[in-house]
């Protein structure tokens, strides 16, 4: 069973050891080490926080580890499974979807919703010049569908 309160956390909120804290926003940005875990754990599909930390650069304590997992747990990021003494933990959202509800947000927030002025931001940008075979595959992708909006 998926379990988003983990640590002993809720308990140890209702017997007063600690102060219950306000649930975070989902779409507030991810820390460095966050995006860390999350890119580990969308490669992996699952893992501990034993298997993270060894696949984190300069990796933080593993006391570390879980609090950063605790946070992604508490802002909906990921969830865990207990199995026997350890939590495994995977990904809410696949990385696509997590991709399309950023670029939904940025779109309305930036670009009016215009998917036309965001692609002309980016085309007009002199340090990421696009390479000829990329150029070719958006213009089939365009050709394709028809391009929206």
């Amino acid at each position: 069973m998926l379990r988003k309160q983990h640590f002993g956390v809720a308990e140890a909120a209702r017997n007063g050891r600690i102060q219950p804290v306000a649930k975070h926003d989902p779409h507030e940005q991810l820390s460095r080490r966050e995006r860390q875990i999350m890119d580990i754990l969308w490669r992996r599909g699952t893992a501990t926080a034993a298997e993270i930390q060894e696949e984190m650069a300069e990796a933080p304590s593993y006391s570390a580890v879980r609090a950063l997992l605790a946070i992604l747990v508490e802002k909906g990021h990921a969830e865990s499974v207990q199995e026997g003494r350890r939590y495994v933990y995977r990904p809410t959202a696949s990385r696509d979807r997590v991709r399309q509800q950023a670029l939904g947000r940025l779109l309305a927030t930036f670009f009016d919703d215009s998917a036309e002025a965001l692609v002309e931001t980016l085309l007009s940008r002199k340090d990421r010049k696009l390479s000829p075979e990329a150029l070719e595959r958006l213009r089939k992708k365009l050709d394709g569908d028809g391009g929206t909006q």
